[in-house]
């Protein structure tokens, strides 16, 4: 069923590097979430109403604030599938951050007033309606949900879009409470039992629970999360391919404007002797790749080496082991010596891993101490670096 929606409604489906393709997968999914999440409001509210449950009312008005999520979503795909202009250089694709933030902020309402609604149903109880006909409607409006997460989990994977996946992980959800409705109306017919209060409000509570999660993922690029560890290491292979021109790459940095709007910079380490015009040649041709490849406006600068100085390479080497032998997961760069007429000035920088940076005087000392006891007249002019993106440590 999946499939055959993608293929009918989706124009060269599988090339979804495409803006205008990754736009509509977004519209279908929001579009069929609209109908199914409205749907099952209909028939949520009709047996709410006839059993007189505030838990199944509950769940229903959670349906139409899905539908609502899910307009909201296909506005956001509309919005960020907008070309850069001149008021936002970068285009507009972090609008569908924004939107997934738009539907978790609707959730919290729903959440809310489900509560308080639960809340005076548990101090008020009523008697309510429980009948094979309406465990049957209930069942059935599992299935459609089962149904819906499924689609929408595998649109969300196929474009990797968080809103989307989200949106999955909500329609996941509502499964559950939807199960809990029926188990707590069950409950109360079996023991007489005036659940419903508390089971509406257990679904409130899971729902509010939801909108967390969900605010909790979408601020995350806003706020400007680090790159994914096998996006680094896909562009640290693509680039260090070029070897033997490129000798190394460091101070990678990428950053999100949206989905489809990646930009991206590094060092790349080239060894000071091959001409330029070459060097210049080969790191244009690097950035072309990742441009017309993945998609990614990359920004590479040519970094001289010296790898034709005996003593230079020698102590690069050795600093190399002390700071190895202080954190495996540190690394330096940009290493050069300056000679004084009682010392050796090593200046590098060192890349110190997430949440590191309060070592700094601590690792100074350490290396400098290490350089002392070894005899030699160096000592080490540290500039610290912090790693941008996640790693798998």
């Amino acid at each position: 069923m999946t499939s055959l929606l993608i293929r009918l409604f989706i124009k060269n489906h599988q090339n979804i590097s495409d803006p205008a393709v990754r736009s509509r997968y977004g519209s279908l999914s929001g579009a069929v979430g609209m109908a199914g999440n409205f749907l099952l409001f209909l028939l949520k509210g009709i047996l709410g109403l006839l059993s007189g449950s505030v838990s199944i009312l509950a769940d229903a008005v959670n349906n139409l604030s899905d539908a609502a999520s899910s307009l909201v979503t296909l506005i956001g795909f509309h919005v960020a599938r907008k070309p850069a202009d001149e008021e936002h250089p970068f285009g507009h694709a972090r609008f569908e951050y924004l939107s997934g933030l738009g539907v978790s902020f609707l959730i919290f309402v729903i959440g809310f007033q489900l509560a308080k609604d639960s809340i005076g149903k548990i101090l008020s109880p009523t008697e309510t309606v429980f009948t094979f006909a309406i465990a049957i409607g209930l069942v059935l409006s599992i299935l459609i949900k089962l149904w819906l997460a499924f689609f929408t989990h595998r649109i969300g994977k196929t474009i990797n879009s968080a809103s989307l996946m989200a949106a999955a992980a909500d329609n996941r959800n509502d499964v559950i409470s939807t199960s809990a409705v029926i188990v707590g109306a069950l409950l109360s017919r079996l023991f007489g039992l005036p659940l419903d209060g508390y089971v509406g409000f257990a679904v409130a509570l899971f729902i509010l629970y939801s909108g967390f999660g969900i605010a909790k993922e979408t601020i995350k690029p806003l706020l400007g999360a680090p790159a994914d560890a096998e996006l680094v290491k896909m562009v640290e292979q693509g680039i260090l391919s070029y070897d033997p021109i490129v000798l190394g790459i460091h101070d990678l940095m990428v950053h999100d404007y949206g989905p489809g709007q990646c930009f991206a910079s590094v060092h790349a380490e080239i060894d000071r002797n091959i001409d330029v015009m070459v060097a210049h040649d080969v790191l244009d041709n690097i950035e072309r790749l990742f441009q017309t490849k993945h998609n990614i406006h990359l920004i590479i600068h040519y970094d001289p080496i010296v790898t034709d100085d005996a003593e230079l390479v020698e102590a690069k080497a050795f600093v190399h082991d002390i700071v190895h032998a202080i954190d495996p997961r540190m690394s330096l760069h940009d290493f050069r010596m300056v000679k004084g007429v009682n010392h050796t000035n090593l200046i590098f920088d060192l890349v110190l891993p997430a949440g590191q940076s309060n070592r700094e005087k601590e690792i100074r000392t350490q290396i400098n101490d290490r350089l002392a006891q070894s005899g030699k007249t160096y000592f080490a002019v540290i500039t610290f670096d912090t790693v941008h993106y996640t790693t798998n440590d």
